[in-house]
């Protein structure tokens, strides 16, 4: 019979993380009669020894808070900074999840906890998951919590950027995050009716893009926003990012790997730059006045919404349900209503990414929105 769970939120904060701690442990608590405790900061509160009681005290009243009531960081149990260097500290986190007399850790979090839980599971712990990203990338998924919550407050900020685009005449770029996904890009610029929205999926020529803000302007209406995704780059740097992708895959030697990573990384790296850029070129091409809006961290912050409350108490009542059954190494994934365990083995280092072909691509291009392809 399982007794004693252990909790821990890991990566980026996000709208749900609390209302999903919360469906976890009441369901662990009033309805199986386990004892939860939550870890604090992630795999390095683990690692620190850093927890604290989850009782129903504690779990009441968090269903609407943003953020973690347990904190979190980036911190991965086989390279975590520690005593001024980098050490694999997955030795440590064995021990005390034994000293806590764990039969279960409930890891949440999004493709970079996926990967950490996968390789505790490895060496012998009971491990689940929950994907948590305003990302939506993580693997065979139909949503993450907090993606909602995101959408909804980049979809208002493009509201908003119309009055001033409109007023003005202006261009406005407006830079959405994701990393290399577009889902919260494409969502937000459709729902807010981005003229031009440019994804990581899908590579840009700028002219194509001036092209279509040049358009509306011959047909009256000398202003466009421009919903563009924190990865989204032009096809020359999109094809050379894509080469260097494949050879740090392939290649054998650390020091090539090494060297790759890092032109790798300063290609990526600067996403404002990359923005700021676009937005001068656009004004170069068109003629037209163009300003640069970086959301940033308010797309993390603040009150879940309604569905991201609704989807991580399902997700989280229904670990609840799995860590009764014995049921480990997986993460519980949305399937429409359903909450499906998934094996870690299929979701860690699979990134869900947006198809050239989706709906939502096909919809927004029907109504005139331009991607920069063509």
């Amino acid at each position: 019979m399982i007794q004693h769970i252990g909790i821990l939120t890991s990566g980026g904060d996000s709208p749900g993380l609390n209302a999903a701690i919360r469906g976890v442990g009441k369901a662990a608590l009033g309805f199986y009669d386990m004892q939860v405790i939550g870890i604090r900061d992630g795999f390095r509160g683990l690692v620190e020894n850093r927890t604290m009681q989850l009782d129903g005290a504690v779990l009441s009243g968090i269903l609407t808070r943003g953020g973690t009531i347990l904190g979190t960081s980036r911190e991965k149990p086989h390279r975590m900074h520690f005593n001024g260097k980098r050490q694999d500290m997955t030795d440590v986190i064995m021990e005390n999840y034994q000293a806590h007399h764990l039969d279960a850790l409930v890891c949440i979090g999004g493709g970079g906890t996926q990967k950490n839980a996968l390789q505790l599971m490895e060496k012998g712990l009971n491990v689940i998951t929950l994907p948590k990203t305003i990302d939506n990338d993580v693997a065979h998924t139909d949503t993450t919590f907090g993606f909602d919550t995101a959408l909804g407050i980049a979809t208002d900020a493009i509201d908003r950027l119309h009055s001033t685009a409109h007023s003005h005449h202006r261009i406005i770029v407006v830079e959405i995050m994701g990393h290399r996904a577009g889902w919260l890009a494409l969502g937000s610029g459709v729902a807010g009716g981005a003229d031009v929205i440019l994804l990581p999926e899908i590579p840009y020529d700028i002219e194509n893009v001036a092209e279509a803000i040049r358009r509306r302007a011959v047909g009256g209406m000398p202003f466009s926003i421009v919903a563009v995704a924190e990865g989204a780059l032009p096809k020359g740097e999109a094809e050379r990012v894509h080469a260097l992708r494949e050879e740090k895959l392939k290649a054998s030697d650390k020091r090539v790997r090494k060297q790759v990573k890092a032109e790798l990384a300063a290609l990526e790296a600067d996403h404002a730059n990359h923005t700021v850029a676009l937005s001068r070129q656009l004004e170069a091409l068109t003629g037209l006045e163009s300003r640069v809006t970086i959301l940033g961290y308010l797309q993390r912050g603040g009150t879940p919404s309604a569905a991201d409350r609704l989807l991580a108490t399902r997700l989280g009542t229904a670990c609840a349900d799995l860590i009764a059954d014995g049921v480990f190494g997986v993460m519980v994934a949305a399937r429409g209503e359903l909450a499906v365990p998934v094996p870690l083995v299929d979701v860690a280092g699979f990134k869900k990414l947006v198809p050239a072909d989706h709906p939502w691509v096909v919809s927004a291009k029907r109504v005139g929105t331009s991607f920069g392809d063509a």
